[in-house]
């Protein structure tokens, strides 16, 4: 099946598009944030990183298998202020997973709320996955309530199951039927 071109996916405040070369500042500067990182993969995010992040999601498609990563800009001004992802499985493509990132100045005001909810319309209904999880640390307890208020379900919570920034974690997996989305 062959996958669609992304264009971008608009809500009242936020437009999902693709990552451009003139975001690369607004992304380096949240993603390098200590409190932003705190609970994500990386650590002394910079410029090259992110440079690479831009030129990598060029050419690709949401649905591809792998990982696509989503500006998330503000519909008026277009400013970046954070991204969202999704990874489609390598080996069924009707099954992914998502995560965000949001700006600390950006962070809770909805926003994410309204982020994850987008790319969920988005993967359900554009590209018709079937199922879709989301993996966030215990502790990041924000994380689990935009995941919850978006309507996903925990499924597990696994104990120190990660060895994560020099110390051992607990993780909670969250996942949602096309299904379930389509009834809410």
């Amino acid at each position: 099946m062959a996958v669609p071109e992304f264009e971008t996916v608009e809500t009242p405040r936020l437009v999902l598009r693709r990552l451009r070369a003139e975001d690369l500042d607004a992304l380096v500067a949240y993603r390098s944030d200590p409190e932003v990182a705190r609970y994500q993969s990386w650590s002394d995010y910079d410029a090259e990183r992110g440079r690479k992040l831009i030129e990598s999601m060029q050419g690709r498609q949401p649905g591809e298998p792998g990982w696509f990563q989503f500006a998330i800009a503000l519909k008026n001004t277009d400013a970046l202020i954070g991204d969202c992802a999704l990874r489609t499985d390598e080996y069924d493509t009707r099954l992914g997973e998502i995560g965000f990132t949001l700006s600390r100045e950006h962070q809770g005001r909805g926003l994410g709320t309204e982020a994850v909810r987008a790319l969920l319309g988005y993967v359900f209904g554009t590209l018709n996955l079937h199922r879709v999880m989301a993996v966030t640390d215990a502790k990041n307890t924000a994380a689990a309530t935009v995941l919850e208020r978006v309507g996903m379900r925990r499924e597990g919570h696994f104990l120190e199951n990660i060895f994560f920034k020099g110390a051992w974690g607990d993780e909670f997996l969250y996942a949602l039927l096309g299904r379930e989305w389509a009834k809410r």
